[in-house]
């Protein structure tokens, strides 16, 4: 495809979405692009259910497969962690040469398959290729590269919002319904139910994700690879990273011992820790909005967020001392998914506050990156620890992680208040960007501009409160 015709055809893509938002005015979503979000989030929502429904129950379980220990049981868990770090940002590769559906098709089959396999199997190396291959489709990429075409710059960034909504909380509804399908289908059945929702996704991403008229490379939600190098020589970025490593790496260890310490010493049989799960997932992701709001609309970032991290450290501290108090836990529970929720939520912010306005899609590909790597080394260590040092060396490990991390953290730099933002300027010549930089950043609000002539998209940062949004619209040809 030529410059030309794939410039025409990205016009059809405006036009189609221009003329689905009606009488719309130009700051809302059209309807198109309201499908794609809610559709992709669908999608999302339903492999992480996957993922995580066996978080908090396949302890208990593997008491019944052959050749388990402690160690191969952490690496039954986190495995998924190693594939999908190696393989998503190939298979996002994959999808802008061969097309996002099909690749999408072929990541959930995978999975699926992954999925037949850990149901099937009677030993604990059977589900370790179970989940490795559930990890291997690795289609988050490929997702989010089609987010990127089914929705206008100005309105991307709203797209992913909800698809990070719907990723949050999904993993709370994975934690609470893990304990309750256990009781009534047991692990085996939640592999089988991960099976089928694996080829459900096949069918939402037929008939309900739309089309592109389009697909081509995005920068904004996909590595360059030339750019890996700029990344990962940034030291702020470098924090971030080895930050979303350790977070995930803690919560899987901890769920390698929390389980057994709410069965054997908090005596709570395994069919009521739900009875834990529900209320403190969904107290501790109310609980988190206050901070959230405080961290962004009064500017508190960095303490927010070291905070948190304070939080973590002190939590597991706290759990090797009280892992045989069913109210202990309970309320150390609360704490910690509430900083963990916070970290969450303000971890992907930093990383685009930091970024260089044309290199967020690879600083969020390695971001990623670090954070599935970071679950299997949780499961790997984390199993480790345990079947040398039981529970006390398992909370230790983890708070000792956080306060590592709360080290590197406390010497970041406070964050500049800028989020990512783009609009399509078109067809401009190379000799035109510097004026045109020039006019960007005198608008109120903006207070950087990279414009990628080849891609016809002006990636800037911007205030957010303070932009001035009907200035900027006069140069987006949108």
């Amino acid at each position: 495809m030529d410059a030309k015709e794939s410039h025409e055809k990205n016009w059809k893509l405006q036009e189609v979405m221009v003329k689905n938002a009606k009488s719309s005015p130009l700051d809302r979503m059209s309807p198109l692009e309201k499908r794609a979000a809610a559709s992709l989030a669908s999608i999302y929502a339903m492999r992480m259910l996957g993922l995580f429904m066996i978080l908090p129950v396949f302890v208990l379980y593997a008491d019944h497969l052959s050749d388990t220990t402690p160690v191969l049981i952490g690496i039954a868990i986190g495995v998924y962690g190693l594939t999908q770090a190696v393989l998503q940002i190939p298979f996002g590769m994959l999808s802008d040469r061969f097309g996002r559906k099909p690749i999408i098709y072929i990541g959930l089959l995978i999975f699926a398959g992954g999925s037949v396999v850990a149901a099937m199997s009677d030993s604990i190396y059977g589900v370790i290729l179970g989940r490795a291959l559930q990890g291997s489709g690795a289609i988050a990429a490929a997702l989010m590269a089609l987010t990127a075409d089914l929705t206008r710059e100005d309105h991307r960034l709203k797209a992913m919002a909800v698809i990070g909504m719907t990723i949050g909380f999904s993993f709370a509804m994975a934690m609470i319904m893990g304990p309750l399908l256990n009781q009534w289908i047991g692990v085996p059945g939640i592999f089988w139910l991960t099976a089928l929702l694996a080829l459900l996704g096949i069918v939402l991403a037929k008939y309900w994700v739309p089309n592109p008229v389009v697909t081509k490379f995005h920068r904004d939600t996909e590595p360059v690879p030339s750019q890996f190098r700029s990344v990962l020589a940034n030291k702020q970025l470098l924090r971030l990273d080895f930050g979303v490593m350790a977070l995930h790496m803690i919560l899987t260890a901890t769920f390698i011992v929390l389980p057994l310490a709410l069965r054997d010493h908090a005596q709570l049989e395994s069919v009521k820790h739900w009875y834990v799960y529900m209320p403190v997932l969904l107290l501790s992701m109310a609980a988190m909005v206050p901070f959230i709001v405080i961290a962004e609309s009064k500017r508190r970032m960095k303490q927010v967020f070291v905070s948190s991290i304070l939080v973590i450290s002190l939590s597991e501290a706290a759990l090797v001392w009280f892992y045989d108090s069913l109210i202990a836990i309970t309320v150390v529970l609360f704490a910690f998914f509430t900083a963990f929720n916070v970290l969450e939520a303000s971890l992907p912010s930093l990383v685009a506050k930091i970024s260089p306005p044309d290199r967020k899609g690879t600083a969020m590909g390695v971001y990623s990156s670090s954070q599935f790597f970071g679950a299997f080394l949780g499961g790997v260590i984390g199993g480790w620890v345990f079947q040398h040092y039981s529970f006390v060396g398992a909370f230790s490990f983890c708070s000792l992680i956080a306060a590592v991390w709360f080290l590197f953290a406390v010497s970041m730099q406070s964050p500049r208040y800028l989020s990512s933002h783009m609009i399509n300027v078109g067809e401009i010549k190379e000799s035109d960007v510097p004026k045109l930089v020039v006019q960007l950043t005198q608008i109120t609000g903006i207070a950087e501009a990279i414009i990628i002539p080849e891609d016809g998209i002006a990636y800037l940062k911007v205030d957010l409160k303070a932009m001035d949004r009907e200035a900027l619209r006069k140069f987006s040809v949108d």
